[in-house]
């Protein structure tokens, strides 16, 4: 098996869905680490960062439900997450793997801090990527006015196009190579026409949440106080502000903080900045 190689596996949440995940298998002996997706992404956002990790640790990439490979929930109300927690506890389980870094993109990041105050046990380390405590009212009022609402298109012009719609102001340096790249990670073909690759149903989920705002998730943080965590903010980013960053740091002296410059929400994973800071920490860390 080559080095960036991986497996397709599945496995059934406690509610039944077929759920799945990418196993990068490596030498035992470190703690694995569990890549998990922002809101609207899937385990495609790691291909990049996955086989690097994967030198040196076993590297699981999860489909949340709704998402890739993973089945689309009949009760859109199950989109929360509440449910993801429980879904990466049978993850974890069907990989027979006792304890992980977590690496959360935005959403993925959320359920860490959630798994940090329900299963602390489970943790030897965290990376935050652009998600914090609070979620910033004018990023969530973007995310909202779009998530599950996308045209459908008709072919990979039109997807790369409703990319950089979605995501310019986050990624302005992207090239057109990179915008593809991005559209191939995001849709998927489908009788030779690109697909989002989610249940458009998540978006009403979001929109569902009491009064539009997100919750205070600071106690959920309090909880990552005596587990190793790095954290990442995209320098333009409008999720994650930076009041909400250096309040990070207050309560959580030993938190490790990398700005990702010239980008927004989120940072791709591919920045030179994030590849040194998350090498750095994993070095040192489980």
């Amino acid at each position: 098996m080559t080095a960036t190689a991986w497996q397709d596996r599945f496995f059934s949440s406690a509610d039944g869905l077929r759920l799945h995940y990418r196993d990068y298998p490596a030498a035992a002996g470190r703690a694995p680490v569990l890549c998990l997706p922002g809101l609207s992404r899937n385990c495609r956002d790691f291909e990049n960062i996955a086989p690097r990790i994967q030198r040196s640790r076993r590297v699981l990439s999860a489909d949340l439900r709704g998402r890739g490979l993973s089945q689309y929930d009949p009760n859109w109300r199950n989109y929360h997450p509440g449910t993801y927690v429980a879904d990466v506890v049978g993850l974890l389980a069907d990989a027979a793997v006792e304890r992980v870094i977590v690496l959360g993109t935005s959403l993925g990041g959320i359920v860490a801090m959630i798994l940090a105050a329900t299963n602390p046990e489970l943790l030897a380390g965290v990376i935050l990527n652009d998600v914090g405590p609070e979620v910033a009212p004018e990023g969530l009022k973007r995310i909202s006015s779009y998530v599950g609402k996308a045209a459908p298109v008709s072919n990979w012009a039109e997807a790369v196009a409703q990319v950089r719609a979605t995501y310019g102001l986050a990624w302005p340096d992207a090239t057109e190579e990179d915008w593809l790249t991005l559209a191939r990670r995001g849709y998927r073909e489908v009788h030779g026409v690109p697909r989002l690759d989610m249940d458009p149903m998540i978006g009403e989920a979001v929109r569902a949440a009491p009064g539009g705002a997100a919750p205070d998730l600071w106690p959920l943080f309090a909880a990552l106080r005596s587990i190793p965590v790095l954290a990442l903010r995209g320098e333009l980013s409008d999720v994650l502000s930076q009041a909400t960053f250096d309040r990070m740091a207050q309560e959580k002296p030993d938190l490790e903080r990398v700005t990702v410059q010239g980008r927004g929400h989120p940072p791709t994973l591919d920045e030179p900045e994030c590849v040194r800071s998350i090498d750095t920490f994993l070095q040192g860390c489980g």
